[in-house]
């Protein structure tokens, strides 16, 4: 039987990347909440001889996640998932942000986790946004509730989220939601190798997709044009490293995160003790 790859998102920019990349050896199942253009991502990969099956859904709807690994594994094997599904700060307000990233998030992994076997990897997009903010501003302390009572953490998001301005609040919203992948990604290591599987996060700086260049006006083009390397990172160069990480061939690689921004981050914090020092 074929190994199956399934990616959501997969209507997105990073997502039809990533499917020409493991879909040369894999199955792909690509999982994306806009019809049109799910349908015309398929068009785009048939003609190159991929052959991927469509699921529309979205995953912060629990049955629709559950429909979609049921699929999946009708299918063969689940050897990896590939989950780029998320909104960005311009595509809706906080709440929306959140729920889509964050519980999004948990209702992916905790399906692979139910479902997947031995050797399977889950490799989650979460964001360099998630590594410009101060610890001490992250409400790690309430992260876990959201395996185990939603309404709770999203109460308690939203809370953390009024320390900004209202026009701020989807920005804030955003990096915490994906500082709560980078932690899920994270915490859940332990329990996933329990079962033979790896997860890891991928937190990719201003790649040149649709939704990337939705944020270029919000100050994504200015950290581009500072970053050490002064350009918009490639799909293809997110995809590569989103396929290796989901591979056989990162098979030790589990409970972190890679930072793949093109040094933005890099920069901005030896600019601030460069800053700090000098002031």
């Amino acid at each position: 039987m074929s190994r199956i790859s399934v990616i959501t998102g997969g209507a997105g920019g990073m997502g039809v990347a990533t499917a020409r990349v493991v879909g040369r050896d894999h199955t792909v199942v690509l999982c994306d909440v806009r019809k049109d253009r799910l349908d015309g991502a398929v068009a785009a990969l048939e003609d190159l001889g991929i052959t991927p099956t469509a699921v529309h859904g979205d995953v912060t709807d629990r049955q629709a996640v559950a429909d979609l690994f049921d699929t999946a594994s009708s299918l063969g094997p689940i050897a990896s998932v590939i989950h780029t599904a998320g909104v960005s700060p311009s595509m809706g307000d906080a709440e929306h942000v959140m729920r889509t990233n964050a519980i999004g998030t948990v209702n992916v992994n905790e399906a692979f986790y139910r479902t997947a076997g031995d050797g399977a990897a889950i490799v989650n997009v979460a964001s360099m946004a998630a590594h410009m903010l101060p610890d001490e501003i992250i409400p790690t302390g309430q992260f876990p509730r959201a395996l185990d009572d939603e309404d709770a953490f999203m109460t308690d998001m939203s809370a953390a989220c009024e320390m900004a301005p209202e026009e701020a609040r989807s920005g804030l919203a955003y990096a915490l939601s994906k500082a709560f992948v980078r932690w899920y990604s994270s915490a859940q290591a332990e329990r996933f190798n329990g079962r033979g599987l790896r997860i890891v996060s991928v937190s990719p700086g201003s790649i040149d997709t649709e939704m990337g260049r939705l944020e270029e006006q919000a100050g994504a083009g200015a950290m581009v044009a500072d970053a050490a390397v002064p350009r918009w990172g490639r799909p293809e160069e997110m995809a590569e490293l989103l396929a290796f990480c989901a591979s056989e061939r990162a098979g030790y690689l589990t409970g972190t995160d890679i930072l793949n921004d093109g040094g933005v981050v890099a920069s901005m914090r030896e600019r601030a003790r460069v800053a700090a020092q000098d002031g």
